[in-house]
């Protein structure tokens, strides 16, 4: 069986930065072998995304791209289930359709896959020296709060649990129930692996090249608030965890 890296893009409204994300992905050489599957699922933009998409396909027919449709504007979180549900590879991650976040950190990612170690790889952008953009300090005060409130529930020492960046096992996040269509994915995911039995998590030191709101950056205070509703709902009051 080969190595297979399923490579899930929920995007929206990215007609600016698809193309230029795509070229980073496919310029990525993977370690051990892997090769690339590309699944983007388009939440119903109302820009061009998804004619620059499909241009692009058209244009890179011997890379292994392919592109779903939502038929309404759903969240990101919906666009994840898309994704996750049609990945073939043994491996998945998540990534932005934007450039906050490098493809050539995949392979940091993948190692301790690699090595044998982890079935989830985090990526945080709270360790390690990779480049850091620096911008907005409630959101990094916001973002250590949910994971501190986040790791309290779930007993993990994580100190990125909002990053988009997150490896998983194809195999285990495709027998997870996921509810949260829209921001509330990653307090959801966190909390649902967290009681899987042994379970390997590990983390390891992203960069991390942030969006200003002119530049397209979306999420905001209505976001963190559904992500403390998430941690409490999933933690205590919606515990299932299989489909």
């Amino acid at each position: 069986m080969k190595n297979l890296l399923s490579i899930i893009i929920p995007a929206y409204n990215e007609e600016r930065t698809i193309e230029n994300i795509l070229d980073k992905i496919l310029e990525v050489s993977l370690i051990a072998n892997f090769e690339k599957e590309i699944v983007i699922v388009n939440d119903c933009s109302s820009d061009d995304t998804k004619l620059k998409i499909e241009q692009y396909i058209s244009n890179h027919k011997d890379s292994d791209i392919v592109l779903y449709n939502q038929e309404k504007n759903q969240g990101k979180g919906a666009a994840l289930h898309k994704g996750i549900e049609k990945a073939s590879g043994n491996y998945l991650i998540i990534q932005d359709a934007d450039n906050e976040y490098d493809p050539k950190e995949y392979n940091d990612l993948l190692k301790p896959v690699v090595d044998g170690f982890a079935d989830v790889v985090y990526g945080s952008r709270f360790m390690g020296s990779q480049p850091h953009r620096i911008l907005f300090y409630w959101h990094s005060i916001g973002n250590k709060f949910l994971t501190s409130l986040s790791n309290i529930f779930t007993n993990l020492n994580l100190t990125d649990m909002e990053t988009c960046y997150k490896l998983f096992r194809t195999d285990i996040i495709k027998k997870i129930y996921l509810k949260e269509k829209r921001f509330g994915f990653e307090p959801e995911i966190t909390s649902k692996i967290s009681r899987i039995p042994n379970i390997r998590i590990y983390e390891v030191g992203i960069s991390y090249y942030g969006r200003t709101y002119d530049e397209g950056k979306k999420i905001n205070a209505k976001d963190g608030f559904r992500a403390i509703y998430s941690i409490i709902k999933y933690n205590i009051f919606s515990r299932k965890l299989y489909k």
